[in-house]
């Protein structure tokens, strides 16, 4: 059984949702792939035409939808009234990519006697993998949950899919899972386009099912590892797209902090602690010049802050020893300690190291510690904090405070672009824009797969595979590879890139 509980105060909301048994599993992956060749054969414009339905559906319910959510993770109505907008908008956007066409990445090469060597005609296309298993996450209950971008994505590309229901917020799980479907329903979906399941079992039976295609997951390394291994290890091994742990460093420069020190750590302190520090993107390690009191700084922009609810109490649980395992490390100064408070509720934790205590006790030092917890590591020099950064474990992202002209600047830049996915410049991490060119993702363990992203258009190409035809009658290609270009999408046609519906 999952159980909503309001993080505040620790007490129960709503009735216990049962978990889902190995048939229920079972009948709802069945369902998916009974219609995955439906959704795949769909027309792009038809398939934005789903998702623009659930988006309407979200925004139609949004006060309801909002008030649940509130009750079952303390996110407060104004966060989470934005997140659902988000997320209504994310699935247009997806709906944009598909009317665009050019995801496909479709490609034709006429027969061509006189190339070297000869070919045929080949006519290459991104297709769908089929259904797809989603876990959603617990500190997003819109944005990357029952409706959000894995799903968005997913079925952008195609493929029909179930989502594991994250158990923080199971009664908002269910009410979203029932909107959704009357939405698909009314825009003529068979049913197994979306289906929601509950519980732990559920899980693991999703990613050892031989009929799921591939896997996408944001939660913690330990759970994301071991469902990877899962995946890896079935006897036919599919993606597994896992967004896990990330310290999101932030370097400052002797420079930057001299021209704006206070603007800096007013805005550190703003980003770790927003939404109580559970962003995939809290700032966790901050790399700033030693000896300038800096840290002194941030835990007195903090130190008057209310305790904030976490989402429940494995994750509070989990802060409070992370805290207290990165304060034990010898070396390390507590600046200002975690405190409790009712229900769930934590205070901020500032502490500091010197780098090379950093860079000899990285094992520990480096881990994530999910909550509103950050660790000043200060430097004595550019050699100082080289070596430190070397041993940074890959982050979703990684920022720079400096003075764009500071002769190190690129330097700097370029050992943090290699250990994250994205680079940020004088701005903070936290917030993640859902655009064309946004990447959400970055080397092990921050993702599984660093090729891919999680947010922006370019996530939908996690769900795709590449399939070449070779001599197939014109009758018989898919309609993003016919001669007449029937979807007026952007193609590479023998070498050359033509626009779609304005280019012709």
């Amino acid at each position: 059984m999952s159980q909503g509980i309001d993080p505040r105060t620790g007490e129960p909301v709503g009735p216990e949702v049962p978990d889902s048994s190995a048939e229920g599993v079972s009948e709802a992956v069945a369902r998916a792939q009974e219609c995955a060749q439906w959704l795949a054969d769909l027309p792009h414009t038809r398939r934005a035409g789903l998702l623009r339905a659930l988006a309407t559906a979200l925004r139609e319910d949004e006060s309801a939808l909002v008030r649940l959510a509130d009750a079952e993770t303390g996110l407060g109505e104004p966060r989470l009234t934005g997140e659902l907008a988000r997320t209504a908008a994310q699935l247009d956007m997806f709906a944009d990519v598909l009317d665009d066409g050019a995801f496909c990445e479709a490609v034709i090469d006429h027969a061509d006697p006189r190339a070297v060597p000869p070919h045929t005609d080949l006519r290459r296309v991104l297709a769908p993998l089929g259904p797809v298993a989603v876990f959603a996450a617990s500190n997003f209950p819109f944005a990357f949950s029952v409706a959000g971008g894995d799903t968005a994505s997913a079925l952008a590309a195609g493929c029909p899919v179930v989502v594991k229901a994250h158990p923080s917020h199971p009664g908002l799980s269910v009410r979203i899972a029932e909107l959704l479907a009357d939405a698909l329903a009314g825009a003529g979906a068979p049913r197994g386009v979306l289906a929601v399941v509950h519980g732990h079992e559920a899980g693991e039976l999703l990613v050892t099912d031989p009929r799921i295609t591939a896997v996408g997951f944001t939660g913690s390394t330990r759970g994301g590892r071991a469902l990877f291994d899962l995946a890896c290890s079935r006897p036919d091994p599919i993606p597994f797209y896992g967004e896990l742990g990330s310290i999101n460093p932030v370097v400052v420069t002797e420079a930057a902090l001299e021209r704006r020190g206070d603007e800096i750590a007013a805005g550190l302190a703003g980003s770790f602690t927003l939404g109580a520090g559970q962003f995939c993107t809290k700032p966790g390690a901050v790399f700033v010049p030693a000896g300038r009191g800096f840290g002194d700084q941030v835990a007195e922009a903090v130190s008057a802050a209310e305790a904030a609810p976490l989402l429940n109490a494995r994750i509070r649980d989990g802060y409070v020893t992370g805290v207290a395992a990165l304060g034990d490390v010898p070396g390390v100064k507590t600046l200002l300690s975690a405190r409790g408070g009712a229900g769930y509720c934590v205070r901020p934790a500032v502490l500091a190291v010197d780098a090379q205590v950093f860079t000899e006790q990285a094992d520990v030092l480096a881990e994530e510690c999910f909550g509103p917890c950050t660790l000043i590591v200060e430097y004595a020099g550019a050699d100082e904090l080289a070596a430190a950064l070397a041993v940074l474990p890959g982050s979703l992202t990684g920022s720079l405070h400096a003075e764009p002209t500071e002769p190190g600047a690129a330097g700097l830049l370029a050992a943090l672009r290699r250990r994250v996915g994205r680079v940020i410049f004088n701005g903070w991490p936290t917030g993640v824009a859902v655009t064309w060119s946004q990447h959400h993702g970055g080397p092990w363990p921050s993702t599984t797969v660093p090729l891919h992203t999680s947010v922006g258009a370019t996530a939908v190409r996690r769900f795709l595979r590449p399939v070449t035809y070779q001599d197939v009658p014109g009758e018989l290609l898919p309609a993003a590879l016919r001669e007449d270009n029937p979807l007026g999408i952007p193609r590479r046609v023998d070498g050359v890139l033509i626009g779609g519906r304005s280019q012709g």
